[in-house]
């Protein structure tokens, strides 16, 4: 299965030192990985890295089979989408105008969106069933409906993999849902997504991989039922956790 997106023996930090070392996953098309950890473990450094933001310690990041660092921004924008955790503005942006800026994310530095670039923007609000959000201000909509948006300019950046920074922080249970949701129906549609996290419940909820990363670094990466485990999950957050399989296969915790 080819991999989108791979870390080898990667160590991410600032200033030479590192927070976290020796990554290693492979990401393929229409899978959902998870970092998980508690706060201050580094799952924002190592996405800034991923994104190619600031460079790694050591080690490598591939990005379609080619080396991050020899990638441009225009280069890496084709392959990979950043969806925050939130979006504070100070000006009066409409959800489509947020949208409009995946969508143009490829042209030049000058250049306007035009009509293509406004049909791929409508196109990824309605994938996303929030089509009739477009006219509306973004600091109207509930937290739900803006982290979907982020999601639609990520989409309409027509890029294969998505970088999610704790997409659901903040969120109350139905906007958490809702864009779980979301993410499922994406992989299942064929995009690569890696996210963070710091809920047990919400990794087992969406993802297929799960790469565990704590304060002394990274612990544990493979798929769900054979990473959350409770032995792995104490360990990660220092306090004794149990785990229970539901009638309908899904893991919890407590």
């Amino acid at each position: 299965m080819t991999s989108l997106l791979t870390a080898r023996d990667l160590a991410v930090g600032h200033g030479g030192k590192a927070l976290i070392r020796g990554l290693d996953f492979r990401l393929p098309a229409g899978q959902v990985l998870c970092v998980l950890g508690p706060n201050g473990a580094g799952k924002t450094t190592l996405f800034r890295t991923l994104l190619g933001l600031i460079p790694p310690v050591a080690g490598e990041v591939t990005l379609d089979g080619a080396p991050l660092a020899r990638l441009s921004r225009p280069q890496i924008a084709a392959r990979l989408a950043h969806v925050p955790q939130a979006l504070a503005s100070p000006f009066a942006f409409t959800a489509l105008d947020i949208v409009l800026m995946g969508a143009a994310a490829r042209l030049g530095p000058f250049a306007r969106p035009g009509r293509p670039e406004t049909a791929r923007a409508m196109a990824a609000l309605d994938r996303l069933g929030i089509a009739d959000l477009a006219p509306a201000e973004i600091a109207r909509l509930s937290g739900g409906q803006r982290q979907l948006v982020l999601i639609a300019r990520a989409l309409a950046q027509d890029a294969a993999a998505l970088v999610m920074d704790e997409p659901t922080a903040s969120l109350d249970f139905a906007n958490r849902r809702q864009v779980a949701q979301a993410i499922r129906q994406l992989a299942e549609a064929g995009r690569s997504i890696i996210l963070s996290s710091h809920d047990p419940d919400h990794a087992a909820a969406v993802a297929d991989q799960v790469l565990l990363v704590g304060r002394e670094g990274a612990l544990a990466c493979g798929a769900v039922i054979d990473t959350m485990t409770e032995a792995n999950l104490s360990r990660l957050y220092g306090i004794s956790i149990r785990g229970q399989l539901s009638a309908s296969g899904r893991l919890h915790f407590y």
